[in-house]
């Protein structure tokens, strides 16, 4: 009879140990999907429109408000904005092109980076071809939307955008969207010379996906704007445009121009959907359940069975 209390007590003793240790990991994955979500949440908010929007320089301020970010961090030299999407930041240069990969407008670490010009490139935008680049993320933050331009309805609907440099605002109608690899550098050379023009003009339009005659020609300045993209390896989806003197209106939301389009492919910066985390929660905890609730009834049968004997 001794043995058997004792091996009652090694039973309850162990479903205690079991149980407990299925709790803990019960609500460490819990907490740890909280913390995910919370973390994804804090990312994206920092790189969202509406945080830097308190600076955008504005004809009311005379560009008051933007020399209050300039002073934060004098690398911010422009402001870009594509009528009709969430793009509407300002615009750095670093003395490389990796500084602002995970730098902030503001000049603090951020994984969210900021949206930056190529060093190589005159922040007068004088150059014939001028790179900006900027993370595909999720919620259509920073370049998150530029993949939405393969849609010949986005393309077609959303044809100019504003940049504000040197003290004043310079309109930009973009006339190509194009696919190409990272590695492409008959696309990725920055202010390319003068007897290249053309060869590199002809061959954004041959690469072109989407394209509208607006008469670009070797003498104007162009701008790329350029992300990851999901659809393949290593490969970037470029929106292009024309700088131009003449200043664009913005359209009003709504009148006949769409705002909510679905593209939320996310290449660079990972969002964990909260769906995914709690599946993830169920499907390890259910298992590790089942095998104590098993291990539990084999060991009370073993212990009934040794007490009829």
């Amino acid at each position: 009879m001794k043995a058997q209390a004792i091996g009652r007590k090694s039973i309850k003793a162990t479903n205690s140990i079991i149980n407990n240790t299925v709790l803990i990991v019960i609500v460490a994955l819990i907490a740890f999907a909280g913390y995910a979500l919370w973390d994804s949440n804090q990312l994206h908010y920092a790189a969202d429109k509406s945080h830097y929007s308190v600076y955008k320089p504005t004809v009311e301020d005379e560009g008051q408000s933007f020399m209050e970010l300039q002073a934060l961090n004098d690398e911010v030299f422009a402001w870009l904005s594509v009528y009709g999407t969430n793009i509407d930041y300002p615009v750095t240069q670093g003395p490389d092109n990796m500084k602002y990969v995970n730098t902030s407008a503001e000049g603090h670490y951020s994984l969210s980076g900021a949206i930056f010009l190529d060093y190589r490139n005159s922040r007068n935008f004088t150059d014939f071809n001028s790179i900006l680049y900027g993370h595909h993320m999720a919620r259509k933050v920073m370049f998150g939307q530029l993949d939405e331009f393969a849609d010949k309805q986005m393309f077609d609907t959303h044809r100019y955008g504003n940049l504000y440099f040197n003290g004043r605002d310079h309109g930009i109608e973009f006339f190509a969207f194009l696919h190409t690899d990272a590695y492409d550098s008959s696309v990725f050379t920055a202010n390319v010379g003068e007897e290249e023009h053309q060869a590199y003009l002809d061959g954004l339009i041959e690469k072109a996906i989407h394209f509208r005659d607006i008469g670009v020609t070797i003498d104007d300045h162009i701008i790329l704007l350029t992300t990851c993209s999901a659809t393949s390896t290593n490969g970037r989806d470029i929106l292009v445009g024309r700088i131009d003197d003449i200043i664009y209106d913005e359209p009003v939301p709504g009148a006949g121009i769409e705002l909510d389009y679905a593209g939320n492919r996310d290449c660079i910066v990972i969002k964990i959907p909260i769906w995914i985390i709690m599946l993830t929660i169920t499907m390890i905890a259910l298992p590790i359940a089942l095998a104590a609730d098993i291990y539990n009834n084999i060991k009370l049968k073993n212990t009934k069975e040794g007490e009829k004997t």
